[in-house]
C-alpha cells in the first residue's frame, strides 16, 4: 500500500505540473480531465502526507521515550500511545481511499419508477416514492428534473421519470433500485384493512453521446396528441413522441412537454440510458444479474424495502436496518440514515474483497 501511496504522491506532483503548462491550459478536454484527475487524487495525498508525518512523530517519540526519565518518560509513553491510534485510524482511512470508484460516480442519474402488483395502491405508492426523492434531492443540494410521467386514474403515476444531477447522487442513488413494498391502509379500501402494494425503482447511468451512438435510421419516431391519465387530450397539436429503437426494440414516449422538439430531447436522453444498460448487459453476466433484481417480477413478496405506515417503520433487507420514522423519511425526504448505511456496507464490502485478495 505505502509503494502505491508513494506512486500516487508522484503523480499528483505531475498532475500539478501539467496544470501549470501552457498546452493544458489551451486544451478545455485537457484542462477538465486534469483538473478531474487532481480532484480525484487530492484527498489520498493529503491523509498519505498526514499518514508519513504521524510515523515520524513515533519514530521520534520512541527515541525522547527511549532516554527520558520520570514524568518525562510517562509523557512520552502517552504520546507514543496517541501517534499510534491516529496511525491506525489514517491507515483504515487511506484503505477506504484506495478502494476502486465506481465509474459511473461523475454521471447523472435517471430513476423510473412504476407502480407494480397492488392495482391503483400501487400507483399512488409510486408517487409518494416520488414525492420522497424530490425532498431528498433538495435536502442533498441535488437538481431534479422530470423527463416524463404517465398519470393514474388516482392521482398515481403509472410511471413517472426524472433527472437528477449533482455531486454523489450516482453514488447514494444507485442503491435505490428494486422493489419497494408498502403496508399500509390504501385510499380505496373501506374496511380499514392493511394492504401490501408494490412498486419498482430503476436507476441508470445517464449516457452521454460519446458512450451511445445512436443512428437516426435506427429509430422509428411516432407522434400524436398528448393526453391526460383520463384519456383527455391536453394538447391540440401533436407533441408528444414515440421513439422506438429498432436494433433493440426499446421504446419510449415523452409528452410531459408542449413541444414535440423538448419531447424528442428528452426522449433521446432516456433512450441512450436504457440502450446503453442493455449493451453493458449482453457483455456483462454479473451487470445483467444486477439490472434484472433492481426490478424483479414487482411483486409484493420481492422486495429490497419495506415501508410499513402502521408502525412508522422503514426496513431496508439487504443490510437488515430498521428506522422507525417513515413520516419524516417520506414527507421531509429524511433518507440519509438509509443511503448513509447503503454506502458505508457497500464500502466494507469492498474493503473485505480486497483485504482477502491481499
Amino acid at each position: 500500500m505505502l509503494q502505491r501511496l508513494a506512486g500516487l504522491e508522484s503523480e499528483y506532483e505531475g498532475v500539478i505540473a501539467r496544470l501549470s503548462d501552457p498546452a493544458t491550459q489551451a486544451d478545455q478536454k485537457a484542462m477538465r480531465e486534469t483538473g478531474k484527475r487532481l480532484k480525484d487524487l487530492e484527498p489520498i495525498v493529503a491523509r498519505y502526507q498526514e499518514y508519513r508525518s504521524a510515523t515520524n512523530d513515533l519514530e521520534v517519540a520512541k527515541e525522547m521515550f527511549a532516554e527520558a526519565q520520570g514524568d518525562d518518560r510517562e509523557a512520552m509513553r502517552t504520546e507514543i500511545e496517541t501517534t499510534e491510534t491516529r496511525i491506525t485510524v489514517l491507515e483504515e482511512q487511506l484503505k477506504m481511499l484506495l478502494l476502486p470508484k465506481d465509474p459511473n460516480d461523475e454521471r447523472n442519474v435517471l430513476v423510473e419508477i412504476r407502480g407494480a402488483e397492488g392495482g391503483e395502491e400501487a400507483n399512488l405508492f409510486a408517487r409518494d416514492l416520488f414525492e420522497m426523492y424530490v425532498r431528498y434531492a433538495d435536502r442533498m443540494g441535488w437538481k431534479l428534473e422530470v423527463m416524463s410521467s404517465d398519470p393514474s386514474a388516482m392521482g398515481g403515476f403509472n410511471e413517472v421519470s426524472f433527472m437528477v444531477k449533482g455531486e454523489g447522487a450516482w453514488s447514494r442513488m444507485k442503491h435505490e433500485g428494486g422493489p419497494h413494498r408498502v403496508q399500509r391502509v390504501p385510499a380505496t379500501e373501506s374496511q380499514g384493512r392493511i394492504h401490501t402494494s408494490a412498486a419498482t425503482v430503476t436507476v441508470l447511468p445517464e449516457a452521454e453521446e460519446v458512450d451511445v451512438h445512436i443512428d437516426e435510421r435506427d429509430l422509428q419516431i411516432d407522434v400524436y396528441r398528448a393526453s391526460s391519465a383520463g384519456g383527455q387530450s391536453v394538447n391540440t397539436t401533436e407533441s408528444a413522441v414515440r421513439m422506438t429503437h429498432r436494433p433493440t426494440g426499446i421504446v419510449v414516449t415523452m409528452q410531459d412537454e408542449r413541444s414535440q422538439i423538448q419531447n424528442r430531447a428528452k426522449a433521446l436522453v432516456v433512450l441512450r440510458s436504457r440502450v446503453l444498460s442493455a449493451q453493458l448487459e449482453r457483455v456483462n453476466a454479473e451487470a445483467s444479474v444486477a439490472r434484472k433484481s433492481q426490478v424483479g417480477s414487482g411483486g409484493r413478496g420481492e422486495k429490497i424495502r419495506t415501508y410499513n405506515y402502521k408502525e412508522n417503520r422503514l426496513t431496508d433487507h439487504r443490510i437488515g436496518l430498521t428506522i422507525y420514522k417513515l413520516d419524516r423519511v417520506l414527507q421531509q425526504g429524511e433518507l440519509e440514515d438509509v443511503t448513509d448505511a447503503l454506502v458505508a456496507d457497500e464500502r466494507a464490502r469492498q474493503l473485505s474483497s480486497s483485504t482477502s485478495e491481499d
